[in-house]
């Protein structure tokens, strides 16, 4: 019988979907509780995470209420962490690939993911970053995608999928609405370049994972976008 894992997540954070994403791509078995985060309970941060954030996980110990978790029970925050911390607990099933090469290449496009896809497109739904440098940090990544290959890297469904997945979740969203503190009309000519013969490559690639099963089973949409509304503050 497995340890009992206990996942503390919300449905707008784009870490704590990453997470859900491997651990149902890992077909592992988890619990998943749901914390607002407008209203975090002082408990949260007295017994799970200090950080008072999330993802969090509380792995091994009894299986006991999430609301009241054991001091036996081991306390893993920082979704990057965790998702290494899955890929270790469950090493048959693929997240990090068993040859090292191909493990430093996963490595390295989670961290490109970090940089130019995270550190480029939501700073431009705040009104922070330019259109240009998302498209950019799109090139980036569509640079170290290999052609006739279905996954980032290899040929499973690594961490590095589970890492950008959510992004490309949010990047269709604001493509399609037009919601963010940009000026008006440039999501959806973002989302009018991404159609366009210079990111195919990109397109095709995000269109993949999106298609999964596990994403459509873990993106709230609807709570993304209320979510995503927030920066609605526009540049005339």
């Amino acid at each position: 019988m497995s340890e009992q894992l206990t996942l503390y997540l919300s449905k707008i954070s784009r870490y704590s979907h990453k997470v859900e994403l491997a651990l149902i791509e890992a077909n592992a078995p988890y619990r998943a509780y749901q914390v607002d985060l407008d209203n975090k309970p002082e408990w949260f941060s007295s017994k799970v995470n200090p950080l008072g954030q999330v993802p969090a996980v509380t792995y091994g110990g009894p299986n006991v209420n999430p609301e009241d978790p054991s001091s036996l029970s081991a306390k893993i925050a920082e979704s990057n962490v965790i998702l290494e911390f899955l890929a270790d607990l469950y090493p048959d099933s693929g997240l990090l690939p068993k040859d090292p090469v191909l493990r430093a290449k996963v490595r390295f496009f989670v961290d490109a993911t970090t940089k130019h896809i995270e550190g480029t497109y939501f700073p431009f739904i705040e009104g922070n970053e330019s259109f240009d440098n998302v498209l950019k940090g799109i090139e980036f990544i569509q640079e170290l995608l290999e052609e006739g290959r279905d996954f980032a890297v290899g040929d499973h469904y690594t961490i590095a999928d589970a890492c950008i997945s959510p992004h490309l979740a949010r990047l269709k969203i604001i493509t399609e609405t037009d919601i963010g503190s940009f000026p008006v009309g440039m999501g959806y000519k973002l989302g009018e370049e991404l159609k366009g013969p210079k990111f195919v490559k990109f397109k095709k690639y995000a269109e993949r994972m999106l298609g999964r099963p596990s994403l459509k089973q873990t993106c709230d949409e609807e709570a993304i976008t209320g979510y995503l509304k927030r920066f609605t503050d526009r540049i005339q």
